[in-house]
């Protein structure tokens, strides 16, 4: 038998001499029944092992906490959001109503004094005096009136009610009277005057 052809058996002798044979391999690549391997090192890798999925386990716990204290915070600050917004919703005219209180009480003043007089320049004055009041309350909150007659008619600007033949060319394509006026709020259109065009 050629030595290639022979087991991969080592064979030691015993205390009484005699030979004994095992089938043992210190390469993990050569079959045999057994391999050499430090018990010590095992022991080891066994440990590591459990070491780095203790590790692992304490790093996923620990973003999991981090998740749910961030939806937490979300959630809070989701709800708080919402409140506030509807607060905002049930009090957004109430500056604006406060501030035009006075404006009523004059108004009411004035319909006891036209109720009692006669006198037609009083009654003017009196509701002048409103008329102003309220006109300068509404200015100071940002409401500015549009200025429409005699303007080239715009579109973003204007709605057209009817077309009437131009008093003279110039007024062709122009506003020549105003139904209803337009107005600004902070320089932002909040309602388009209703106008009438010459043709």
């Amino acid at each position: 038998m050629e030595e290639k052809d022979m087991p991969q058996n080592d064979s030691f002798m015993n205390g009484n001499g005699a030979n004994i044979d095992m089938n043992i391999n210190s390469d993990d690549n050569i079959p045999g029944t057994s391999h050499l391997n430090d018990p010590m090192t095992n022991g080891d890798d066994e440990e590591n092992a459990d070491n780095e999925t203790q590790k692992l386990k304490a790093e996923l716990q620990e973003q999991k906490d981090k998740y749910l204290r961030l939806f937490a915070e979300f959630d809070n600050a989701k709800r708080r959001t919402a409140k506030e917004r509807l607060e905002l919703m049930q009090t957004a005219g109430k500056e604006i109503i406060v501030s035009l209180l006075d404006a009523l009480d004059d108004s009411e003043r004035a319909e006891k004094q036209l109720q009692t007089t006669d006198d037609v320049q009083q009654i003017k004055e009196g509701l002048s005096i409103v008329f102003n009041k309220l006109r300068n309350i509404l200015q100071s909150k940002g409401l500015k009136s549009m200025e429409s007659i005699g303007q080239d008619f715009d579109v973003e600007k204007h709605d057209a009610i009817t077309e009437i033949p131009a008093p003279n060319p110039a007024l062709v394509g122009k506003v020549v009277d105003e139904v209803t006026k337009g107005y600004y709020l902070n320089d932002k259109i909040i309602r388009h005057a209703k106008v009438i065009v010459g043709k």
